[in-house]
């Protein structure tokens, strides 16, 4: 029998590669002539950097960057030498828990530090980018990200623009002559579950700008300056498409990343997957067993265990998935490819307690679930 091991991370309690060993341990106690394969995911948000390095065996570099207030912070990337590949979190050098809530400024937060770290993947010879979009403090169309990349947002009298959506309200010019032409022609993959395009009611400043402090009259102010951003990018390139799903994901991010990089967009859990090379595993598998801290019938939105439950489906996998806690109407996963839902703590346990002791639970839990397949 060949079980493939493919758990997210359960927050605040293990990592995906430590959750992956407690399953290995658990399969192996009660069926030691199993295959197992392990392999760590991630759906594109915290946790996909660790997820993808363990996989694949590669590295997490810190680099001194601009935080989304132009603060120096360390932030950590991955990378991956041998397939000169980096895995970035935006939200490692813009995100939104790096600033206090008191010091949160919408306006002039800015993606620079964004473009800090890819440069220094650059450095070190990546040419394909996994970046992760989520998390973000800011709201600047991706203007502070190309600018930390070379190219430059000018206003009516040529004056380079200051940090933050707010600025490109008078915005006139964006000079690409400078970007870094590494970046130009690398390979650039989005993982991001946000369908929201960059303006309208739905878009990046009326829906995630009131997340990241900004009141009405906030999101007015940096609507009228995304809308002269798509002006002067039309002007520059020729075209360009704000109302494409994800363009509004991370404050705009999305839409500098795809109209001006050529990056693709795509379901986090998915491209996770295809990186770390799920499909390839679960085509002979048997069964396999994934999870993370919590499932409900949210997870049927994009998280990881239904990710890998619709690859599954793919190649006739039967699926466990394993959680911390299982919400009642988590049942709905049961009629998308999921066999069985198990939690992996007893009712009554306390949260502290469940979580110091979620490696040894998720082992037992697997050990009994591999018990009953071996005895049929």
């Amino acid at each position: 029998m060949k079980v493939v091991l493919a758990p997210d991370s359960f927050k605040e309690s293990m990592s995906a590669s430590q959750a992956v060993a407690a399953m290995g341990r658990g399969v192996r106690s009660a069926m030691p002539d199993a295959e197992v394969v392990g392999i760590p995911m991630a759906d594109g948000g915290e946790g996909t950097v660790a997820a993808v390095v363990d996989a694949l065996g590669g590295e997490c570099i810190t680099a001194t960057v601009a935080d989304a207030l132009g603060r120096a912070t360390q932030a950590r990337y991955g990378y991956v030498p041998a397939q000169s590949l980096a895995v970035i979190e935006i939200a490692a050098a813009a995100g939104l828990e790096l600033i206090g809530p008191q010091d949160r400024d919408v306006l002039r937060a800015s993606t620079f530090g964004v473009g800090q770290l890819m440069l220094d993947a650059a450095d070190r010879g990546a040419t394909d980018f996994l970046i992760g979009l989520g998390g973000s403090a800011t709201n600047d169309g991706g203007a502070g990200m190309l600018t930390a990349l070379g190219a430059e947002f000018t206003d009516a009298a040529g004056h380079r623009l200051p940090p933050g959506g707010a600025a490109l309200a008078q915005l006139h010019r964006i000079d690409l002559g400078g970007l870094d032409w590494r970046l130009r022609d690398a390979r650039i993959r989005l993982a991001c579950d946000v369908s929201a395009p960059l303006l309208s009611a739905g878009g990046a400043s009326a829906v995630f700008g009131p997340q990241k402090g900004a009141n009405a009259e906030d999101v007015e102010t940096l609507e009228r300056a995304l809308t002269r951003l798509v002006a002067v990018t039309t002007t520059t390139l020729g075209s360009a498409l704000p109302d494409r799903p994800g363009a509004g994901a991370a404050g705009g991010l999305g839409f500098a990343f795809m109209d001006l990089l050529d990056a693709e967009c795509r379901p986090g859990v998915e491209l996770v997957a295809e990186t770390v090379g799920l499909e390839l595993a679960l085509r002979d598998a048997d069964w396999v067993f994934t999870g993370e801290g919590s499932v409900d019938a949210q997870t049927a939105l994009g998280k990881t265990p239904f990710g890998v439950a619709q690859l599954a489906a793919r190649h006739d996998v039967s699926v466990v998935i394993f959680a911390g806690r299982v919400a009642d109407d988590a049942s709905v996963l049961l009629r998308h490819g999921v066999d069985r839902l198990i939690p992996i703590t007893a009712p009554g346990v306390p949260l502290v307690q469940a979580l110091r002791d979620g490696e040894r639970s998720l082992a037992r839990a697997v050990e009994a679930m591999a018990r009953e397949l071996s005895t049929g």
